[in-house]
C-alpha cells in the first residue's frame, strides 16, 4: 500500500489542504482504517457529519465508502455542527462518529475529528490509523450506508435542559460556519431575540474567518452591540464547538473567565467537583474554583486530551483557553459551543442585566496568545531545550506537563509547542503591567539563550 501524507495526521485530529494532502482517496483509506479499528473494538456503525465547507460532501462520501468497505455501517447525519455529530453517537446508540471539518482553518482545508467506542482518537491512536492503512491491516466487508436526522432531537434535548429566567436579546455571529444552520432556531426556542450576523452557511467564509478566539473576528459583534439594544454578543467557530463572548461595551470575555462563571454554577450543584482547565488559562482560575468549593486541575491543551482526562476523572466540567468547554454535568462531556452558549445565557438571565455578572469576574493584565513561527519539528526541540536549560529568575514554580509554564508570585509566562501547526505558543499574565513586562523580559532572555537569533513577537 502507498504511503499517506504524514503532515495531515495531527495530535487531536486529521487536517490538511483539500486535493493536495487531503484527497478523496486518502480520506477513503482513512475511513477503511477507522472501520477496521471499530470492528476490533466491537463497534458496528459510525455516524458521519460534516461542516459547511465546499469539500464536505465529497470527502464525507469517500469516508463513508471506506467505513463500509471494512464491513461497518456508515450513518450520514448530514451538514451539522461537530457537537451534533458527537450527539448523534449517543442518540443513535452507535458510540462512534466522525465529523468532517476543517474547524477554524482557511476554506481550502478540511479534516476529521474521530470518536470510536466513546473515545476521541488522539496522539498515537491517530498515528496507528496511518500505519494500519499503509500496512493493509484492514477488515473487509459490506457495511450499509444509511442516513439519520438528529438535529430535531438535539434542539429538543437542549430546550428541555436549559431554562432562561427571562428573555435576552443577543447578537449572534456564526461566521458563515455550520452553526448558522441551527443556532438561530435553537436560541429563539430558548427565548432569545436575535440580531443575526453571517448565519448563512457558506464554505467560502466571505465575511471574516470563523475563529472567535481572535479579537479581530469579533469586531462585527462589537459594532452590532453598539448599534442595537442587544444585551450580549456570542460567536461560534467554523464547526460550532467553540464559543466567543462579548459584553455590551465591547469587552471580550475570554474562555478562561467564562469557565469561572460555569465553575461557580456547576459547583453550586456538585460541591467538591473537579474542574479541569488547560495550561493556557489564567492563574486566577484555581483560587476561584477553590473559593467556590471545587478542586482545580491544570491539564494539557487539546480537546481530545481534555476529554480523555474528563472521562478518566469523572469531572463535571472542563475548559480550554481556545474556547472548547466540556459540560459533563447535565450534558455529555463533549465540547459544544451551542450548548455552552445556552448555559451562559441561562446564568446571565438570572440577573436583571447579564453584563455586570461577566464584567465582575476576576481579571488581570495579560497578553493574547502569541506565536513564534518555526520550521516543522523545531517548536518541540526548542521547548525541550527550554525545559533542560532555561533560567527563570525569581520563579516560584515551573510546570512542564505541556510546554514550560513558569509561575511567579505575581504572574506567569507560558511557552508550549502547538500540536497542530509549527509554532510555539506564548502567553503572559501578571498582577500589573510592570510585572507583565518583567516576566516577558525573563522569557526573552531564556528563549534567546537556548535558541540564539530567535525572532520573538513580544
Amino acid at each position: 500500500m502507498s504511503q499517506l501524507p504524514s503532515e495531515i495526521f495531527k495530535a487531536y485530529d486529521i487536517r490538511g489542504v483539500v486535493n493536495k494532502s487531503l484527497t478523496a482517496d486518502v480520506v477513503r483509506r482513512i475511513g477503511h482504517s477507522l472501520g477496521s479499528l471499530a470492528i476490533e473494538q466491537g463497534q458496528t456503525a459510525i455516524a458521519v457529519g460534516r461542516d459547511g465547507r465546499l469539500s464536505g460532501p465529497e470527502l464525507a462520501g469517500a469516508l463513508m465508502d471506506g467505513i463500509c468497505a471494512a464491513g461497518v455501517d456508515a450513518i450520514d447525519v448530514g451538514c451539522v455542527p461537530t457537537p451534533v455529530t458527537y450527539f448523534a453517537a449517543y442518540e443513535l446508540g452507535c458510540h462512534s462518529c466522525v465529523s468532517v471539518t476543517g474547524s477554524h482553518n482557511p476554506p481550502d482545508y478540511n479534516g476529521l475529528k474521530m470518536v470510536i467506542g466513546g473515545t476521541t482518537l488522539a496522539l498515537e491512536a491517530i498515528q496507528d490509523l496511518k500505519r494500519r492503512a499503509e500496512s493493509g491491516n484492514l477488515k473487509h466487508g459490506q457495511g450499509r450506508h444509511t442516513s439519520a436526522d438528529v438535529l430535531g432531537a438535539y434542539v429538543e434535548k437542549i430546550v428541555g435542559d436549559v431554562k432562561l429566567a427571562r428573555p435576552i436579546k443577543i447578537v449572534m455571529d456564526c461566521g458563515n460556519g455550520v452553526a448558522g444552520a441551527i443556532a438561530p432556531e435553537l436560541f429563539k426556542r430558548l427565548g432569545c431575540e436575535i440580531v443575526p450576523l453571517y448565519c448563512e452557511v457558506d464554505g467560502n467564509f466571505p465575511n471574516h474567518h470563523p475563529d472567535p478566539s481572535k479579537p479581530e473576528n469579533l469586531a462585527d459583534v462589537i459594532r452590532a452591540l453598539k448599534e442595537t439594544d442587544a444585551e450580549i454578543g456570542i460567536a461560534f467557530d467554523g464547526d460550532g464547538d467553540r464559543l466567543g463572548v462579548v459584553t455590551k461595551d465591547g469587552e471580550i470575555i475570554y474562555p478562561d473567565r467564562q469557565l469561572m462563571l460555569f465553575a461557580a454554577d456547576v459547583l453550586s450543584r456538585v460541591p467538591g467537583g473537579l474542574i479541569i482547565y488547560d495550561v493556557k488559562c489564567t492563574r486566577l482560575l484555581a483560587p476561584w474554583i477553590k473559593q467556590h468549593g471545587g478542586v482545580p486541575l491544570m491539564w494539557n491543551t487539546g480537546h481530545a486530551l481534555v476529554k480523555a482526562k474528563l472521562k478518566e476523572t469523572g469531572a463535571p466540567l472542563a475548559g480550554e483557553m481556545s474556547g472548547h468547554t466540556f459540560f459533563k454535568e447535565r450534558w455529555y462531556g463533549f465540547d459544544d459551543g451551542l450548548y455552552t452558549g445556552a448555559r451562559l445565557l441561562e446564568i446571565l438571565s438570572r440577573a436583571a442585566d447579564g453584563n455586570p455578572v461577566l464584567k465582575n469576574l476576576p481579571n488581570s493584565p495579560s497578553t493574547p496568545e502569541l506565536n513564534i513561527k518555526m520550521a516543522e519539528g523545531e517548536p518541540f526541540t526548542l521547548i525541550d531545550k527550554l525545559k533542560a536549560e532555561g533560567k527563570f529568575e525569581g520563579a516560584e514554580q515551573i510546570i512542564t506537563i505541556d510546554g514550560v509554564r513558569v509561575e511567579y508570585t505575581d504572574g506567569f509566562g507560558l511557552a508550549r509547542p502547538s500540536n497542530t501547526t509549527p509554532v510555539v505558543v506564548l502567553r503572559f499574565e501578571a498582577d500589573n503591567n510592570v510585572a507583565l513586562e518583567r516576566i516577558q523580559t525573563d522569557f526573552r532572555q531564556a528563549l534567546s539563550a537556548v535558541w540564539p537569533g530567535i525572532q520573538l513577537p513580544f
